[in-house]
């Protein structure tokens, strides 16, 4: 009986994702693409050179998942070295994770490098994991403290008081991130007065939204790749584009991106997903506890890496599940900033653009995108502004054979 209460609590949390991802799913009619083939876009060295790089990528992934168990079921195996106390005992083991990771790590920005997506040196690498390193050790100490605490006073109902912890700190998260983490590793610059600012504020004025602060980050001590989001709550809310963007890509195409990006703040997509994630917390909370206690037998010393190892158990189904929500959020603000400028040709132009800079596969397989992916395929998104510019065609046709009055 034991092991069917542990079995349905674990399958919980991906059953309530898919009902959090039915609820919350954009009620606009999707605009349904046009069928494209990537060879009628893109030169078959081109689409040779992406899918050469991207079709190792999931195993990377994969791999770096199968390390993580491995060496989460190692430390429960032999917890001896491991600091008892909660908070010394979480930092260490994320460093103990980051530490096995770095070989795999290493291996796939040894590929992009010699792709020609990174420009950091080696150097500037290192330093970056170590501070990464640092964060990520603080937070698994507190995170380990703050459970521990909460073990002993509510005893097995602790999940419950953590479920709502949970969800306060991925509010808070996402205020400090912006305003004290995010400058850690890169520089953000106000956009300045003149074409590209002037562009955001009447794009934002047209859009019915308020734009206090759109920001340039400097990726291009990084990456080559190019990239805009939106993050942040409340005063830390933020449009953020790389400066690889903003000195790339032709005016036109630029105010395509501005546009998608504001779709997501006049549809608070950042508080939908907030949302979503604290809807689904409760149950994965439950899912964590329940399955933790069953891996560390009651040793202390196997509590981190019990609750560690359960917490990705739980989440991976999660994440997938809640990859399809992300996707028809990206469509939905894909065709506002179609309807905001009117450019089908400038989304089809950007999406070219930015598959071949960012060696993208414009057409990935279905399994993998029905799986991983984010956002919609490129081909999809040409073939939304394909169809767009269809319908707006025939729409404009339709007005001018009506009799005049």
């Amino acid at each position: 009986m034991r092991r069917v209460t542990l079995t349905a609590a674990v399958l919980a949390p991906a059953i309530a994702a898919r009902v959090v991802v039915r609820a919350l799913r954009p009620r606009e009619a999707p605009v349904e693409p046009l069928p494209v083939r990537a060879e009628d876009h893109f030169d078959a060295a081109d689409l040779a050179r992406a899918r050469s790089f991207r079709r190792p990528q999931p195993a990377f992934a994969a791999a770096g998942l199968a390390l993580d168990a491995g060496l989460l079921v190692a430390m429960l195996r032999r917890p001896g070295r491991l600091p008892r106390r909660p908070g010394p005992q979480g930092a260490a083991v994320s460093l103990l994770l980051t530490a096995g990771g770095l070989p795999i790590g290493a291996l796939a920005r040894r590929r992009a490098v010699r792709a020609g997506l990174i420009t950091q040196s080696w150097g500037g690498w290192a330093g970056d994991v170590a501070k990464s390193s640092a964060i990520g050790a603080v937070f698994a100490g507190v995170g380990a403290e703050a459970a521990a605490a909460l073990r002993r006073r509510f005893g097995a109902s602790w999940w419950l008081p953590g479920a709502g912890g949970a969800a306060v700190a991925g509010a808070a998260y996402l205020v400090a991130g912006p305003l004290l983490l995010d400058p850690l590793f890169n520089t953000f610059t106000p956009l300045p007065d003149g074409e590209a600012r002037a562009d955001v504020m009447e794009l934002a004025e047209r859009a019915g939204v308020g734009v206090r602060q759109v920001f340039s980050v400097d990726a291009s001590r990084r990456t080559t790749m190019i990239n805009a989001y939106v993050t942040g709550l409340g005063p830390a809310k933020r449009v953020v584009l790389y400066d690889t963007l903003l000195d790339g890509f032709p005016r036109e195409q630029v105010r395509l991106v501005v546009a998608h990006e504001l779709g997501h703040v006049r549809h608070r997509d950042v508080p939908r997903l907030l949302a979503a994630g604290a809807a689904l917390t409760p149950t994965v909370a439950f899912a964590v506890a329940r399955l933790a206690d069953a891996l560390d037998d009651g040793d202390e010393r196997r509590r981190v890496p019990a609750l560690a190892l359960a917490l990705g158990l739980v989440t991976t189904p999660v994440s997938l599940a809640m990859s399809s929500l992300s996707r028809a959020i990206e469509a939905r603000t894909d065709v506002f900033a179609l309807r905001l400028t009117g450019e089908p040709q400038a989304l089809i132009d950007f999406h070219r653009g930015i598959a071949v800079r960012n060696l993208a596969d414009p057409d990935p397989p279905a399994w993998r995108q029905r799986l991983l992916g984010t956002h919609p395929t490129i081909v999809e998104r040409i073939g939304i502004a394909q169809a767009y510019a269809t319908s707006t065609g025939e729409r404009e046709r339709s007005r001018s054979t009506q009799p005049q009055a």
